[in-house]
């Protein structure tokens, strides 16, 4: 009991603390706004996006996006507020070119940010969302003040910074990945399942999982609030659409952008390889949310039901390390394999170049992916497009935009738990060669939906109306 009072208290305290900073914080800045007006904001759009070496498809879309203003916009100059210090100008595009395969017409500028700490999980042990969330508004404080751009761009999902934009006179774009919060989020901590986030502590006491309710369904007006304060908002997928359009309220400032993925190149690589040692691919950062221990649980499974005399396959872990967290992950995912007893069928690739991640899915017969209610899944169609049958988690993007029929041909596999994604395995790897062939050609064909030059002509067209009126 003197634990969940210590946590009821930090809580209160916290919230306190936050709100009259944030009170304070506001008045401040509406003050400067007025007194300055619109003489201090540059003719430049700024993208909030504080890890630019998080490797993902926030990574990726944050690039395609800077190519698109370019192109589209090529006098507006393009700034990077990042909490990267060793990141400059030229490193970022070598960077947008090595890892991604995108080439930027010119250099961005570069702010860097010394509060980025006011935005990482390590900072809040408790309520973290709601103090992340809040820590952004200091981080975007920082930014705005260094540099004001006529456009603010968030490609990372910090809501929470729009009013603030709006302060300091900005037209505020958002590019939104998936929801802070959700209706889903909200009936887990209702019906008491134990996730990444929402611990099992939590989830075993009727009480304590009262008073996350509580604190979720707090969290989510003042996330519908502080949403609605910008101009344009993309979403990923049809998931995020429709939790957005009901937590924001502005229906007619939504659109659906999918994102950028890089099917033309993996389209070239053949789809005949090389099967003597199947291999299976998983590409994703080393994060809780991305489940790589269901996966392992499952190719275990997979392996020890397999016949004496079929072909024993490899799975290849690929992913990007943010931080210490990340790493220490990795490591306990590389002694679970060592428990399996799989350690020697399982390779892990750290933090590769985008040409070295193309090499590897140009030898995968299948790719997995296991994030619940993953927003929309790039992996999944780099997988696709490269001709590696996904083997997806049956919830979001995968199931409702992604792995869906392609002229009435099947293009992957759905899962939920890990016997389902043994069973998805285990039978890829027991289907003929000319089976599996047919069915990646279907799955490439349905991969090509989802490319970068759909992205750009479609995030093109929506930030027309903003941007021109703006620029009138």
């Amino acid at each position: 009991m003197k634990k969940y009072l210590s946590w009821l208290i930090d809580f209160g305290v916290s919230l306190l603390c936050w709100l009259v900073f944030y009170a304070l914080s506001s008045l401040g800045f509406l003050l400067v706004f007025v007194i300055d007006g619109k003489k201090n904001r540059k003719r430049a759009v700024g993208f909030f996006h504080p890890y630019t070496n998080d490797g993902g498809g926030g990574e990726r879309v944050l690039w395609c996006a800077v190519k698109a203003i370019q192109e589209e916009y090529p006098n507006l100059d393009c700034v990077i507020y990042t909490g990267d210090h060793d990141a400059s100008p030229q490193s970022l595009m070598d960077r947008a070119i090595d890892r991604f395969g995108v080439k930027l017409l010119f250099t961005p500028q570069v702010v860097h940010l010394h509060k980025r700490k006011w935005i990482e999980e390590g900072t809040y042990p408790h309520f973290t969302m709601i103090g992340q969330s809040l820590g952004s508004l200091y981080l975007s404080w920082e930014a705005l003040s260094k540099f004001t751009p006529l456009f603010y761009v968030d490609t990372s999902g910090y809501a929470f910074t729009y009013p603030l934009a709006q302060m300091f006179g900005c037209k505020v774009v958002c590019y939104t990945h998936y929801p802070t919060i959700s209706s889903d989020m909200v009936s887990r901590v209702r019906e008491r399942s134990s996730m990444y986030n929402n611990n099992s502590l939590i989830a075993q006491s009727i009480w304590l999982s009262r008073c996350k309710v509580i604190y979720y369904t707090f969290f989510s007006c003042m996330y519908g609030i502080v949403g609605s304060h910008a101009h344009l908002a993309m979403v990923n997928s049809s998931w995020t659409q429709s939790h957005i359009e009901k937590l924001w309220r502005i229906p007619n400032r939504i659109k659906r952008v999918y994102p950028p993925c890089d099917t033309s190149g993996l389209q070239e690589l053949p789809l005949e390889r090389p099967i003597d040692i199947p291999k299976i691919i998983s590409v994703a950062q080393f994060r809780p949310e991305k489940a790589h221990t269901l996966q392992l649980e499952a190719f275990s499974l997979a392996i020890r039901k397999l016949d004496k005399d079929s072909r024993r396959p490899k799975l290849q872990f690929v992913g990007s390390c943010r931080n210490e967290a990340d790493e220490e992950r990795l490591q306990k995912l590389k002694h679970k394999a060592v428990e399996l007893k799989v350690e020697k069928d399982v390779e892990f690739h750290k933090n590769l170049m985008y040409r070295d991640l193309v090499r590897l899915l140009g030898g995968a017969i299948a790719g997995i992916h296991s994030m619940t209610d993953e927003h929309f899944g790039i992996s999944v169609v780099e997988y696709m497009a490269a001709g590696a049958i996904p083997i997806a988690h049956n919830s979001a993007g995968p199931k409702m935009d992604i792995v869906l029929e392609e002229d009435g041909k099947q293009t992957g596999f759905l899962a939920l738990n890990v016997e389902e994604y043994a069973d998805a395995i285990l039978k890829l790897l027991g289907m003929p060669d000319a089976e599996r062939l047919e069915m990646a050609g279907a799955t490439r064909k349905r991969g090509a939906r989802f490319s970068e030059k759909r992205f750009y002509d479609d995030f093109k067209d929506a930030i027309h109306p903003v941007f021109s009126h703006t620029l009138r």
